[in-house]
């Protein structure tokens, strides 16, 4: 196995030969999702659209598989189960949140659905208690999302300064637009599809921000020591020089880890499959923005070749442009 190879050690492909195609195909999708979120909307679950959560309390445990396929029976759409643990509770006592999503035209549960919910627990579990029954309206969802945007734009942000310091100005706007494309795809693959989207995606969406810039980022670390040691080479050299030394690590650290995402996709249940298919379909955009898209930008905007030289030495970081069509 120590021999196993997914890619030679060395390679010498050109990632620019179909520059045009693969940033066209990257612009075009993410205009499409621009199209997909205004024309079909988010579909968006209990944490956005607001609902009621009913905690239970019973001496039985908590067997949530079947009391999701028993309410399932009564088609309220979304709805979610958890088991509380406390170190406080006793021996026999369990304890559930069901969460119900409003349902179209309510602010929340009616009271006849909740009695029906009951009903429906009760059958299943008589010695079931419900502890207390909550809603919660419209107005908490807004503030919801709002948190959630902020949350993405801070966390951009955030990578936007790190990389400044750490590269230049060019190589900061390339990673950022990367991330960029990738959440934006994202979320556009949710709205085509109608994928439930909840906070568990927004977790999703910032860990495919902090994989997409680590790959970002180990390119980017390669290609400025290339540019230090090979100081007479064309950019473009440079930078395909850089992405085939790190193809290798790329495309294992990726492997790998889809590896473990599709086992979860397949047998890890309704519960996380929105997050680990976000997570999924995040890593796998991710990487191809580092290959194709971050370093096509840096390339645009130009770089300082001798990283070496102080900035009034070498000229202005950004000086040596380089032609689109290189």
């Amino acid at each position: 196995m120590r021999h196993l190879r997914l890619v030679p050690d060395k390679t010498n492909i050109n990632f620019f030969a179909a520059a045009r195609v693969t940033f066209g195909a990257s612009i075009v999708m993410m205009v499409l999702s621009v199209v997909f979120v205004a024309m079909f909307g988010l579909n968006f679950g209990i944490d956005f659209r607001g609902g009621t959560t009913i905690r239970t309390e019973s001496t039985q445990a908590v067997d949530i598989a079947g009391k999701r396929a028993a309410l399932a029976t009564l088609e309220l759409g979304d709805i979610s189960i958890t088991e509380v643990f406390d170190p406080t509770f006793g021996p026999d006592q369990n304890v559930a949140m069901i969460r119900i999503q409003a349902q179209d035209g309510q602010e929340a549960v009616t009271p006849e659905m909740i009695a029906a919910v009951e009903n429906t627990l009760k059958e299943l579990d008589p010695a079931i208690r419900f502890a207390s029954v909550e809603s919660v309206g419209p107005k908490v969802s807004g503030e919801l999302i709002w948190s959630a945007i902020l949350s993405v734009v801070g966390a951009t942000t955030a990578i936007l300064i790190y990389i400044w310091l750490r590269f230049e100005w060019q190589f900061a706007v390339g990673a950022v637009l990367a991330l960029v494309h990738d959440v934006l795809v994202t979320v556009g693959v949710f709205a085509l599809f109608q994928i439930r989207f909840d906070l568990a995606v927004i977790a999703a969406l910032l860990t495919i921000l902090g994989y997409s810039i680590n790959d970002t980022v180990v390119v980017f670390d390669r290609l400025r020591e290339n540019l230090i040691k090979f100081k007479t080479m064309p950019l473009v050299e440079v930078m395909n020089l850089s992405v085939n030394e790190t193809l290798s690590r790329t495309l294992m650290t990726t492997g790998t880890t889809l590896i473990a995402l599709i086992a979860l996709l397949v047998l890890g249940g309704d519960v996380i499959r929105g997050f680990v298919f976000a997570i999924t379909f995040g890593i796998v955009i991710g990487t191809y923005s580092s290959v194709y898209m971050a370093k096509n930008v840096v390339l645009w905007l130009g770089v300082r070749r001798d990283w070496s030289k102080k900035d009034d030495e070498g000229g202005p970081a950004g000086t040596q442009f380089a032609k689109p069509e290189a």
